[in-house]
Protein backbone atom coordinates (compact mmCIF):
# COMPACT_ATOMS: atom_id res chain seq x y z
CA UNK A 1 0.00 0.00 0.00
CA UNK A 2 3.10 2.37 1.19
CA UNK A 3 4.91 1.47 -2.15
CA UNK A 4 1.53 1.98 -4.31
CA UNK A 5 1.13 5.58 -2.76
CA UNK A 6 4.86 6.64 -3.19
CA UNK A 7 4.79 5.83 -7.05
CA UNK A 8 1.83 7.45 -7.73
CA UNK A 9 2.59 10.69 -5.75
CA UNK A 10 5.70 10.08 -7.56
CA UNK A 11 4.26 10.23 -10.79
CA UNK A 12 2.08 12.90 -9.67
CA UNK A 13 5.13 15.14 -8.51
CA UNK A 14 7.27 14.21 -11.68
CA UNK A 15 3.60 15.31 -13.98
CA UNK A 16 3.53 18.47 -12.22
CA UNK A 17 6.88 19.13 -12.34
CA UNK A 18 7.28 18.62 -16.20
CA UNK A 19 3.88 20.74 -17.01
CA UNK A 20 5.38 23.72 -15.00
CA UNK A 21 8.52 22.92 -16.68
CA UNK A 22 6.54 23.22 -19.86
CA UNK A 23 5.22 26.09 -18.78
CA UNK A 24 8.57 28.21 -18.06
CA UNK A 25 9.28 27.27 -21.25
CA UNK A 26 6.43 28.85 -23.04
CA UNK A 27 6.74 31.69 -21.27
CA UNK A 28 9.74 32.70 -21.95
CA UNK A 29 9.21 32.07 -26.04
CA UNK A 30 9.34 34.84 -27.77
CA UNK A 31 5.84 36.30 -29.02
CA UNK A 32 5.58 36.13 -33.01
CA UNK A 33 4.59 38.72 -35.20
CA UNK A 34 3.19 39.91 -38.32
CA UNK A 35 3.14 42.93 -39.74
CA UNK A 36 0.27 44.64 -41.61
CA UNK A 37 2.04 47.56 -43.76
CA UNK A 38 5.59 47.53 -44.51
CA UNK A 39 6.35 51.29 -45.44
CA UNK A 40 8.06 54.12 -42.99
CA UNK A 41 5.62 53.62 -40.28
CA UNK A 42 5.75 49.76 -40.39
CA UNK A 43 9.21 49.65 -40.44
CA UNK A 44 10.17 52.34 -37.18
CA UNK A 45 7.72 50.20 -35.35
CA UNK A 46 9.28 46.77 -36.50
CA UNK A 47 12.46 48.00 -34.99
CA UNK A 48 10.95 49.36 -32.01
CA UNK A 49 9.13 45.38 -31.12
CA UNK A 50 12.48 43.71 -32.38
CA UNK A 51 14.43 45.90 -29.51
CA UNK A 52 11.67 45.01 -26.41
CA UNK A 53 13.66 41.45 -26.78
CA UNK A 54 10.08 39.69 -26.28
CA UNK A 55 9.02 39.94 -30.40
CA UNK A 56 10.39 37.68 -33.37
CA UNK A 57 8.63 39.14 -36.63
CA UNK A 58 8.12 36.47 -38.87
CA UNK A 59 6.02 37.41 -41.61
CA UNK A 60 4.64 40.51 -43.27
CA UNK A 61 2.29 41.81 -45.26
CA UNK A 62 1.94 45.18 -47.71
CA UNK A 63 0.27 45.41 -50.87
CA UNK A 64 3.05 46.25 -52.61
CA UNK A 65 6.04 44.47 -53.53
CA UNK A 66 9.30 46.69 -53.45
CA UNK A 67 7.81 47.77 -50.25
CA UNK A 68 7.44 43.70 -48.81
CA UNK A 69 10.84 42.64 -50.15
CA UNK A 70 12.13 45.48 -48.50
CA UNK A 71 10.94 44.96 -45.06
CA UNK A 72 11.60 41.02 -45.59
CA UNK A 73 15.45 41.77 -46.13
CA UNK A 74 15.83 44.16 -43.55
CA UNK A 75 14.19 41.22 -40.61
CA UNK A 76 14.89 38.35 -42.54
CA UNK A 77 11.84 37.15 -43.32
CA UNK A 78 12.42 34.65 -45.80
CA UNK A 79 10.24 35.20 -49.52
CA UNK A 80 7.58 32.90 -48.52
CA UNK A 81 6.37 34.46 -45.69
CA UNK A 82 6.43 37.95 -47.54
CA UNK A 83 2.43 38.73 -48.70
CA UNK A 84 1.20 41.06 -51.84
CA UNK A 85 -2.53 42.10 -53.13
CA UNK A 86 -5.37 42.99 -51.53
CA UNK A 87 -6.17 39.87 -49.44
CA UNK A 88 -2.01 38.67 -49.36
CA UNK A 89 -2.54 39.24 -45.49
CA UNK A 90 -5.26 36.09 -45.17
CA UNK A 91 -2.15 34.04 -45.66
CA UNK A 92 -0.56 35.62 -43.21
CA UNK A 93 -3.46 35.08 -40.62
CA UNK A 94 -3.45 31.49 -42.13
CA UNK A 95 0.33 31.07 -40.72
CA UNK A 96 1.74 30.30 -37.05
CA UNK A 97 1.69 33.77 -36.10
CA UNK A 98 0.62 35.11 -32.27
CA UNK A 99 -0.12 38.28 -32.83
CA UNK A 100 -0.88 41.06 -35.76
CA UNK A 101 0.62 44.53 -35.83
CA UNK A 102 -1.75 46.68 -37.81
CA UNK A 103 -0.29 50.07 -39.58
CA UNK A 104 -1.71 49.97 -42.97
CA UNK A 105 -3.84 52.52 -44.32
CA UNK A 106 -6.79 53.71 -41.38
CA UNK A 107 -9.77 52.64 -44.38
CA UNK A 108 -8.36 49.16 -43.74
CA UNK A 109 -8.11 48.94 -40.12
CA UNK A 110 -11.49 47.41 -38.86
CA UNK A 111 -11.15 45.04 -41.83
CA UNK A 112 -7.64 44.04 -41.02
CA UNK A 113 -8.33 43.78 -37.02
CA UNK A 114 -11.62 41.75 -37.40
CA UNK A 115 -10.16 39.42 -39.82
CA UNK A 116 -6.62 39.02 -37.60
CA UNK A 117 -9.18 38.25 -34.23
CA UNK A 118 -11.12 35.70 -36.01
CA UNK A 119 -8.29 34.04 -37.13
CA UNK A 120 -7.17 34.05 -33.41
CA UNK A 121 -4.91 36.50 -33.04
CA UNK A 122 -3.39 38.86 -30.33
CA UNK A 123 -3.70 42.47 -32.26
CA UNK A 124 -1.66 45.62 -31.57
CA UNK A 125 -3.76 48.20 -34.66
CA UNK A 126 -2.26 51.73 -35.13
CA UNK A 127 -4.52 55.04 -34.64
CA UNK A 128 -6.92 56.68 -36.43
CA UNK A 129 -8.57 53.20 -35.59
CA UNK A 130 -11.00 53.64 -38.64
CA UNK A 131 -12.29 56.59 -40.85
CA UNK A 132 -16.01 56.51 -40.72
CA UNK A 133 -18.35 55.89 -37.61
CA UNK A 134 -18.97 51.85 -38.75
CA UNK A 135 -15.61 51.15 -38.96
CA UNK A 136 -15.36 52.39 -35.51
CA UNK A 137 -18.13 50.38 -34.59
CA UNK A 138 -16.53 47.25 -36.01
CA UNK A 139 -13.18 48.29 -34.07
CA UNK A 140 -15.93 48.14 -30.50
CA UNK A 141 -16.98 44.79 -31.73
CA UNK A 142 -13.25 43.27 -32.45
CA UNK A 143 -12.01 44.64 -28.88
CA UNK A 144 -15.06 42.70 -27.50
CA UNK A 145 -14.54 39.47 -29.48
CA UNK A 146 -10.91 39.33 -28.81
CA UNK A 147 -11.94 39.72 -25.15
CA UNK A 148 -14.26 36.76 -25.37
CA UNK A 149 -11.39 34.51 -27.20
CA UNK A 150 -9.04 35.33 -24.33
CA UNK A 151 -7.09 37.63 -27.04
CA UNK A 152 -5.17 41.08 -26.23
CA UNK A 153 -6.45 43.87 -28.52
CA UNK A 154 -4.48 46.84 -27.74
CA UNK A 155 -4.72 50.57 -29.62
CA UNK A 156 -1.38 52.53 -29.78
CA UNK A 157 -2.16 56.18 -28.00
CA UNK A 158 1.41 57.75 -27.19
CA UNK A 159 -0.13 60.01 -24.35
CA UNK A 160 -2.46 57.36 -22.66
CA UNK A 161 1.19 56.08 -21.70
CA UNK A 162 2.32 58.47 -20.04
CA UNK A 163 3.11 59.38 -16.54
CA UNK A 164 2.75 62.78 -16.77
CA UNK A 165 -0.34 63.22 -18.84
CA UNK A 166 -2.09 60.12 -16.90
CA UNK A 167 -1.30 61.54 -13.01
CA UNK A 168 -2.41 65.54 -14.20
CA UNK A 169 -5.56 63.73 -15.85
CA UNK A 170 -6.45 62.06 -13.03
CA UNK A 171 -6.06 64.67 -10.67
CA UNK A 172 -8.71 66.53 -12.97
CA UNK A 173 -10.97 63.51 -12.89
CA UNK A 174 -10.42 64.10 -8.77
CA UNK A 175 -11.65 67.89 -8.99
CA UNK A 176 -7.80 69.26 -8.25
CA UNK A 177 -8.99 72.19 -11.17
CA UNK A 178 -12.89 72.41 -9.54
CA UNK A 179 -15.75 72.60 -12.24
CA UNK A 180 -14.14 73.14 -15.97
CA UNK A 181 -15.32 76.16 -17.34
CA UNK A 182 -14.12 75.81 -20.96
CA UNK A 183 -11.31 74.64 -23.34
CA UNK A 184 -8.93 75.36 -25.78
CA UNK A 185 -7.36 72.10 -28.02
CA UNK A 186 -4.99 72.44 -31.21
CA UNK A 187 -3.09 70.91 -33.49
CA UNK A 188 -1.05 72.97 -35.47
CA UNK A 189 2.04 71.38 -37.76
CA UNK A 190 3.84 71.76 -40.86
CA UNK A 191 3.05 70.58 -44.40
CA UNK A 192 3.20 67.03 -45.13
CA UNK A 193 6.43 65.94 -47.21
CA UNK A 194 5.12 64.32 -50.51
CA UNK A 195 6.75 61.81 -52.92
CA UNK A 196 5.80 63.38 -56.91
CA UNK A 197 5.79 60.69 -59.78
CA UNK A 198 4.97 57.28 -57.49
CA UNK A 199 4.52 54.57 -60.19
CA UNK A 200 1.22 52.53 -60.92
CA UNK A 201 -2.38 53.50 -61.61
CA UNK A 202 -4.34 55.56 -60.49
CA UNK A 203 -5.56 53.66 -57.15
CA UNK A 204 -1.90 52.75 -56.88
CA UNK A 205 -0.69 56.37 -56.87
CA UNK A 206 -2.99 57.39 -53.58
CA UNK A 207 -2.14 53.60 -51.48
CA UNK A 208 1.11 55.11 -52.09
CA UNK A 209 0.22 58.20 -50.61
CA UNK A 210 -2.46 57.42 -48.84
CA UNK A 211 -2.01 60.25 -46.05
CA UNK A 212 -3.28 62.79 -48.61
CA UNK A 213 -6.30 61.11 -49.58
CA UNK A 214 -9.65 62.05 -47.38
CA UNK A 215 -10.99 58.18 -47.54
CA UNK A 216 -8.26 56.55 -47.25
CA UNK A 217 -6.73 58.82 -44.08
CA UNK A 218 -9.79 59.72 -42.94
CA UNK A 219 -8.84 63.33 -43.82
CA UNK A 220 -6.14 65.24 -41.04
CA UNK A 221 -8.66 65.67 -38.33
CA UNK A 222 -8.84 62.44 -38.13
CA UNK A 223 -5.49 60.75 -39.27
CA UNK A 224 -3.67 63.63 -37.35
CA UNK A 225 -5.82 65.44 -35.06
CA UNK A 226 -6.86 62.73 -33.03
CA UNK A 227 -4.15 62.70 -31.14
CA UNK A 228 -5.43 66.23 -29.77
CA UNK A 229 -8.69 65.35 -29.02
CA UNK A 230 -8.12 62.03 -27.39
CA UNK A 231 -6.78 64.13 -25.13
CA UNK A 232 -9.58 66.61 -25.04
CA UNK A 233 -12.05 63.32 -25.01
CA UNK A 234 -9.52 61.82 -22.13
CA UNK A 235 -9.91 65.21 -19.78
CA UNK A 236 -14.08 65.64 -20.40
CA UNK A 237 -14.69 62.27 -19.83
CA UNK A 238 -17.95 62.20 -21.93
CA UNK A 239 -19.13 63.36 -25.13
CA UNK A 240 -19.74 66.52 -26.21
CA UNK A 241 -23.62 67.66 -26.85
CA UNK A 242 -23.23 69.16 -30.67
CA UNK A 243 -20.33 70.32 -33.09
CA UNK A 244 -20.06 73.13 -35.50
CA UNK A 245 -17.39 74.65 -37.85
CA UNK A 246 -15.34 74.80 -40.74
CA UNK A 247 -12.69 74.12 -42.55
CA UNK A 248 -10.92 74.27 -46.17
CA UNK A 249 -8.05 73.89 -48.27
CA UNK A 250 -6.02 76.51 -48.87
CA UNK A 251 -2.11 75.82 -49.43
CA UNK A 252 -2.13 71.71 -49.90
CA UNK A 253 -1.32 70.89 -53.76
CA UNK A 254 -1.39 67.37 -53.50
CA UNK A 255 -4.26 64.41 -53.01
CA UNK A 256 -7.90 65.98 -51.38
CA UNK A 257 -7.45 66.20 -48.13
CA UNK A 258 -7.79 69.49 -46.12
CA UNK A 259 -5.57 71.61 -44.46
CA UNK A 260 -7.40 73.27 -41.75
CA UNK A 261 -9.90 72.89 -39.33
CA UNK A 262 -11.88 75.42 -36.68
CA UNK A 263 -14.42 73.51 -34.41
CA UNK A 264 -16.26 74.40 -31.64
CA UNK A 265 -17.34 71.04 -29.79
CA UNK A 266 -20.50 72.28 -27.09
CA UNK A 267 -20.45 70.05 -24.12
CA UNK A 268 -23.13 69.94 -21.41
CA UNK A 269 -23.16 72.50 -18.60
CA UNK A 270 -22.62 75.61 -21.02
CA UNK A 271 -18.69 74.08 -21.35
CA UNK A 272 -17.26 74.67 -24.79
CA UNK A 273 -14.11 73.75 -26.16
CA UNK A 274 -12.47 75.44 -29.19
CA UNK A 275 -10.55 73.19 -31.30
CA UNK A 276 -7.98 74.46 -34.73
CA UNK A 277 -6.13 72.53 -36.71
CA UNK A 278 -3.32 73.42 -39.81
CA UNK A 279 -1.14 71.24 -41.90
CA UNK A 280 0.86 73.90 -44.09
CA UNK A 281 3.79 75.76 -43.93
CA UNK A 282 3.03 79.18 -42.77
CA UNK A 283 6.26 81.22 -41.17
CA UNK A 284 5.11 80.74 -37.63
CA UNK A 285 6.99 78.76 -34.85
CA UNK A 286 3.86 77.83 -32.74
CA UNK A 287 3.80 74.54 -33.78
CA UNK A 288 2.23 71.79 -31.06
CA UNK A 289 -0.90 69.29 -30.24
CA UNK A 290 -1.71 71.35 -27.49
CA UNK A 291 -4.91 71.18 -24.76
CA UNK A 292 -5.74 73.33 -22.44
CA UNK A 293 -8.71 73.25 -20.15
CA UNK A 294 -10.12 75.49 -17.69
CA UNK A 295 -11.42 75.11 -14.35
CA UNK A 296 -12.81 77.07 -11.32
CA UNK A 297 -10.00 76.67 -9.32
CA UNK A 298 -7.27 75.80 -12.05
CA UNK A 299 -6.05 74.22 -15.12
CA UNK A 300 -4.85 71.73 -16.94
CA UNK A 301 -2.49 72.25 -20.09
CA UNK A 302 -0.75 69.40 -22.23
CA UNK A 303 1.79 69.69 -25.05
CA UNK A 304 2.59 66.46 -26.70
CA UNK A 305 6.40 65.84 -26.57
CA UNK A 306 6.67 69.44 -23.57
CA UNK A 307 5.30 70.26 -20.97
CA UNK A 308 1.84 69.11 -18.93
CA UNK A 309 1.03 71.20 -16.30
CA UNK A 310 -1.84 71.02 -14.04
CA UNK A 311 -2.40 73.48 -11.18
CA UNK A 312 -4.75 72.91 -8.71
CA UNK A 313 -6.78 74.14 -5.64
CA UNK A 314 -4.42 74.59 -2.23
CA UNK A 315 -1.35 75.20 -4.87
CA UNK A 316 -1.31 71.86 -5.94
CA UNK A 317 0.88 71.87 -8.63
CA UNK A 318 1.99 68.66 -11.07
CA UNK A 319 4.22 69.07 -13.85
CA UNK A 320 6.69 66.71 -16.14
CA UNK A 321 8.12 67.27 -19.56
CA UNK A 322 7.05 64.48 -22.32
CA UNK A 323 10.53 64.59 -23.99
CA UNK A 324 10.61 61.85 -26.95
CA UNK A 325 6.83 60.68 -26.23
CA UNK A 326 6.51 59.75 -30.11
CA UNK A 327 8.86 57.12 -29.54
CA UNK A 328 8.52 56.47 -26.24
CA UNK A 329 5.42 56.28 -25.68
CA UNK A 330 4.95 53.27 -28.31
CA UNK A 331 7.84 51.59 -26.45
CA UNK A 332 5.16 51.52 -23.68
CA UNK A 333 2.67 50.45 -25.37
CA UNK A 334 4.80 47.37 -26.75
CA UNK A 335 5.74 46.54 -23.17
CA UNK A 336 1.81 46.78 -22.11
CA UNK A 337 0.94 44.33 -25.24
CA UNK A 338 3.48 41.76 -24.12
CA UNK A 339 2.54 42.29 -20.69
CA UNK A 340 -1.14 41.44 -21.01
CA UNK A 341 -0.47 38.56 -23.66
CA UNK A 342 1.78 36.72 -20.87
CA UNK A 343 -0.20 37.83 -18.20
CA UNK A 344 -3.53 36.49 -19.58
CA UNK A 345 -5.04 39.80 -19.24
CA UNK A 346 -7.61 40.20 -21.93
CA UNK A 347 -9.62 43.08 -20.01
CA UNK A 348 -8.31 45.46 -23.75
CA UNK A 349 -8.87 48.85 -21.91
CA UNK A 350 -7.55 51.15 -24.78
CA UNK A 351 -10.63 49.98 -27.23
CA UNK A 352 -13.60 52.03 -26.18
CA UNK A 353 -12.05 55.38 -25.63
CA UNK A 354 -10.21 55.35 -28.62
CA UNK A 355 -13.48 54.22 -30.36
CA UNK A 356 -15.18 57.09 -28.84
CA UNK A 357 -12.39 59.69 -29.76
CA UNK A 358 -12.00 58.42 -33.10
CA UNK A 359 -15.99 59.04 -33.94
CA UNK A 360 -15.37 62.91 -32.11
CA UNK A 361 -13.15 63.36 -35.01
CA UNK A 362 -15.29 62.52 -37.68
CA UNK A 363 -18.18 64.84 -35.72
CA UNK A 364 -16.24 67.61 -35.81
CA UNK A 365 -15.30 66.58 -39.66
CA UNK A 366 -18.49 66.01 -40.63
CA UNK A 367 -19.61 69.35 -39.10
CA UNK A 368 -16.74 71.01 -41.42
CA UNK A 369 -17.77 69.68 -44.50
CA UNK A 370 -21.11 70.19 -44.52
CA UNK A 371 -21.24 73.44 -42.24
CA UNK A 372 -23.69 72.53 -40.01
CA UNK A 373 -24.44 71.47 -36.61
CA UNK A 374 -23.41 67.68 -35.98
CA UNK A 375 -25.05 65.77 -32.67
CA UNK A 376 -23.57 63.22 -30.72
CA UNK A 377 -27.06 61.28 -30.87
CA UNK A 378 -26.42 61.68 -34.70
CA UNK A 379 -23.22 60.84 -35.75
CA UNK A 380 -23.16 58.13 -33.28
CA UNK A 381 -25.89 56.13 -34.95
CA UNK A 382 -24.61 56.93 -38.46
CA UNK A 383 -24.33 53.73 -40.91
CA UNK A 384 -22.57 55.98 -43.53
CA UNK A 385 -19.68 54.35 -45.19
CA UNK A 386 -16.57 55.99 -46.68
CA UNK A 387 -15.86 54.29 -50.56
CA UNK A 388 -12.31 54.66 -51.33
CA UNK A 389 -13.58 53.53 -55.46
CA UNK A 390 -10.10 51.43 -55.74
CA UNK A 391 -10.19 50.13 -58.79
CA UNK A 392 -7.59 48.36 -60.99
CA UNK A 393 -5.86 46.83 -57.98
CA UNK A 394 -4.62 43.25 -57.69
CA UNK A 395 -6.42 40.76 -55.33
Amino acid sequence: MNTSLNRRQFVVGATAALFAGSLRAQSADKITLGLIGCGKRGQWIANLFKKNGNYDIVACYDYFQDRVDAFGEKFAIPAERRHIGLSGYKKMLDGKVDAIVIESPPYFHPMHAADAVAAGKHVYVAKPVAVDVPGCQSIAESGKQATAKKRVFLVDFQTRSNEFYQKAVKRVHEGAIGKITFGEARYHCGQTPSRQGESGNESERRLRQWNFDKVLSGDIITEQNVHTIDVMNWIMQRPPLHVIGSGGRKVRMLGDCWDHFSLLYQYPDDVAVVFTSKQYNDGASDYGIIVDIFGTQGRISTKYGGNVIMLGKDKEYISGQTGDIFQAGVVNNIATFHKMITAGDYSNPTVAPSVQSNILTIMGRTAAYERRLVTWDEISKCTKRLDPKLTGLKA
